[in-house]
C-alpha cells in the first residue's frame, strides 16, 4: 500500500473510530472506562514520542542539539496555544474551560451539572478540536513520509488519546444543549479535518522534505505535552493505591503496545 493510501486510511479510520468509540462510551456514561483509556493514552503518547518520533527525528536531523531545541520550542508553543484557548474561555469571575480540560473529571462534572450554556462552550470546543485534528493529520502524514512503521505507531498514539478527548467533547456538546445526533454529527465532521491535514501535508511536504525532521520533533513535543500537562494531572485525583496500580499498569500497556506495533512493522519501510 502506498504512503498516500496509508495516510488516507489511517486518517479516516482513526478519526471515525475514535468518535464512534467515544460516543458509545458517553451514551452509556461509563466514566470509569474513559479514565482507563486516559491512562492507556498516556502510555501510548509517551511511547510514540520517546520510542519512535524522537529517535527518528534525531536520526534525520543534522544537529541533535537543534532537534532537542525544536522539542523544547514545541512544548512552549503548545503551552501558549493552550493558554490562548483557556483565555478565550475564561471570564472575570468564572472559567468554563476549567471543567473541560482533557484528563480531568470532565464526564462526572458535566453529567452532574445538568445545565446548558446555550452552545457557547460546545462551539468553541468544536473549533479547537477541528484545528487540533488538522494538526494531527499533518503529524501523521509527516510520520508516514519517513517510514510506515513510524506512521502506524504515531496514528495509534493519536487515536488512543483522541478517544477520551472525543468522549469529553461529546458530553460538552450535550451540556451545551445539542442533541445526541447533533453531537455525533459535529464530532464526525470535526474528525474529517485529520484527513484534510494529512492530504495537505502529503502534497506540500513532497517538495519540503527538510521540514519533516522538525515536524517530527513538534509531533514528539505535542505528545509529551499532552501526556504530561493535560492527562497525567487528572490521574492524581485518584491517589489510592488500587487506582495507582491500575494507572501504572495501563500506562505500561500503552507503552508496550507502541513498542510492539513498532516491532511488528519494522520491516516495512516507506
Amino acid at each position: 500500500m502506498s504512503v498516500l493510501a496509508w495516510i488516507i486510511v489511517t486518517s479516516l479510520f482513526g478519526g471515525t473510530l475514535s468518535v464512534l468509540f467515544a460516543a458509545a462510551l458517553t451514551l452509556n456514561t461509563r466514566a470509569s472506562w474513559v479514565q482507563m483509556l486516559i491512562s492507556y493514552a498516556i502510555g501510548a503518547l509517551l511511547g510514540a514520542a520517546f520510542l519512535n518520533a524522537l529517535p527518528e527525528a534525531l536520526e534525520l536531523s543534522k544537529s541533535p542539539a537543534q532537534m532537542t531545541g525544536t522539542v523544547l520550542f514545541g512544548i512552549l508553543l503548545f503551552f501558549i496555544l493552550e493558554k490562548l484557548v483557556l483565555w478565550r474561555h475564561c471570564h472575570v469571575e468564572e472559567c468554563e474551560a476549567h471543567d473541560v480540560l482533557p484528563g480531568t473529571s470532565t464526564i462526572p462534572a458535566i453529567i452532574a451539572g445538568g445545565q446548558h450554556d446555550h452552545g457557547r462552550s460546545g462551539l468553541m470546543i468544536m473549533l479547537g478540536d477541528t484545528f487540533h485534528n488538522f494538526v494531527d493529520g499533518i503529524l501523521i502524514a509527516a510520520a508516514f513520509m519517513v517510514d510506515v512503521q513510524l506512521g502506524i505507531v504515531t496514528a495509534i498514539a493519536i487515536i488512543a488519546h483522541e478517544i477520551p478527548q472525543e468522549a469529553g467533547d461529546f458530553l460538552i456538546l450535550l451540556n451545551s444543549g445539542y442533541t445526541r445526533r447533533q453531537a455525533l454529527l459535529f464530532n464526525l465532521l470535526s474528525s474529517g479535518a485529520t484527513l484534510i491535514g494529512g492530504l495537505a501535508a502529503y502534497f506540500m511536504l513532497q517538495d519540503m522534505n527538510h521540514l519533516i525532521p522538525s515536524l517530527l520533533g513538534l509531533a514528539a513535543a505535542s505528545m509529551i505535552y499532552v501526556a504530561m500537562s493535560d492527562l497525567i494531572p487528572g490521574l492524581h485525583k485518584r491517589p489510592e493505591i488500587g487506582a495507582t496500580i491500575q494507572q501504572v499498569a495501563l500506562i505500561t500497556l500503552g507503552i508496550s503496545s507502541i513498542w510492539l506495533a513498532g516491532s511488528l512493522f519494522s520491516h516495512h519501510p516507506a
